[in-house]
């Protein structure tokens, strides 16, 4: 049985990490509300981007003469994992979900009989790729000075990939991040960036009239040519943002757990000492009167 100097200790250090949990928490919620702001902020124009070179791939019929970022090596069999995670833990599972989201995908493709190589952002997805995928990082994008997620960083990251993709180091590139929906919730989520996969035009849009005719100046082709790059940075760069929110989410609600649970735990051990030091007065009484009755 713990001594009644033991429980005291113990009373105080889970105080102060209830003290350290709980600023994280308000920490974490201050920081949360400006992430979430930007991560609201750049879906709008990441996802218009998106359907406007959706559309225009679905136009464009590729040929020796595309944009290689449209038509691809013309090969299916190296795949690369861009995954971004956090620098840093006291998250819950934000970090692991993203790496099992990636880790999923990347079995179905060796499944497939494809070969996958991992470009990894953050720190938190390189021990457990290591660990499962040795020789199969390609490369690591260190983000633990960068604050705020920045579009030079998403470009810096998208040049890079873009250079190894056209030098032939691989086919495809998917982007694995973590869609942040609320405190409580962040989607794990896998999207190809690399080659570009054609939208579907729609024949009828929304009110039942015809899609207008549009003429495009210059060619397809050509805006292709320009949009496709500053696209594969946009998608990045929204991945960042939606990292950076859900980590704060996650952060704040894991730092809210321990700091009920902290409280949970002082409340019984304050229960356990008051016990052990009444049973101690109590021994000490009955010794007193014992002694005082056979006097």
């Amino acid at each position: 049985m713990a001594s009644l100097k033991a429980l005291k200790l113990r009373i105080g250090s889970v105080k102060s990490t209830q003290k350290i949990t709980k600023a994280m928490k308000m920490v974490a919620a201050a920081k949360l509300r400006r992430a979430q702001s930007n991560a609201e902020a750049g879906r709008p124009y990441s996802e218009r981007m998106a359907s406007v070179v959706a559309s225009l791939a679905s136009r464009v019929t590729p040929g020796p003469h595309s944009p290689k970022l449209l038509a691809g090596t013309g090969k299916d069999e190296t795949h690369l994992i861009v995954l971004a995670t956090g620098d840093r833990g006291l998250a819950g599972a934000f970090n692991t979900n993203i790496v099992r989201a990636a880790r999923k995908k990347a079995q179905e493709l060796e499944a497939d009989g494809k070969k996958v190589i991992f470009y990894i952002v953050g720190r938190k997805g390189r021990p457990v790729i290591a660990r499962f995928y040795p020789k199969a990082i390609a490369s690591q994008y260190d983000t633990s000075a960068m604050k705020a997620p920045a579009y030079a960083n998403a470009q810096e990251i998208a040049d890079d990939i873009i250079d190894r993709f056209e030098s032939g180091q691989f086919d495809v590139a998917h982007l694995a991040y973590a869609n942040f929906r609320s405190t409580l919730l962040q989607e794990p989520t896998v999207d190809q960036i690399i080659p570009v996969k054609p939208g579907a035009a729609s024949a009828t849009p929304a009110g039942g009239a015809a899609s207008p005719a549009v003429e495009y100046e210059p060619d397809e082709e050509e805006i292709l040519k320009a949009l496709l790059p500053k696209n594969v940075a946009i998608q990045i760069y929204r991945a960042l943002l939606e990292n950076a929110a859900g980590f704060y989410g996650s952060q704040m609600t894991a730092m809210d757990n321990a700091t009920r649970n902290a409280g949970d735990m002082i409340n019984k051990l304050s229960i356990k000492y008051n016990r052990q030091r009444q049973a101690a007065i109590t021994t000490e009484l009955v010794e007193i009167i014992s002694g005082a009755e056979a006097l």
